[in-house]
């Protein structure tokens, strides 16, 4: 996945990210974390990181101005509209896998990618 996505310059988290906001529109920040099952300070570099591209901005709820509501932008749209169906190869490459085995193998990686970015930080 990630090899489709460097032509790009984007990760597979970001990828989510835009996927979420492409299918759903304007999204809080908060719910991202639970939809994309990643803590938070690791979303939160990963939407810094979309922003700083100009590909999603946030803006403050307008119904909690503590919250952050995030959406694509025109960039971020017209990106969205080249990139590659993953949808599509995420469901041919996980068929017939059990939801349980990839929320395993999902937590494993994300805990494990979390704490080589802590060491890198820390390096």
């Amino acid at each position: 996945m990630e090899g489709l996505l460097r032509p790009y310059d984007l990760g597979a988290t970001q990828w989510y990210v835009l996927h979420q906001l492409a299918h759903d529109g304007q999204t809080r920040q908060r719910d991202l974390v639970t939809a994309l099952q990643v803590e938070r300070a690791t979303l939160s570099a990963i939407v810094a990181a979309l922003v700083r591209k100009g590909l999603v901005e946030q803006v403050p709820d307008q119904a909690d101005q503590r919250q952050k509501l995030l959406r694509m932008t025109a960039a971020g749209a017209r990106l969205w509209k080249a990139l590659p169906d993953l949808a599509l190869i995420h469901d041919v490459a996980f068929k017939g896998i059990d939801a349980a085995d990839i929320a395993v193998a999902v937590r494993v990686l994300q805990t494990a990618t979390e704490r080589l970015e802590k060491h890198i930080e820390r390096s």
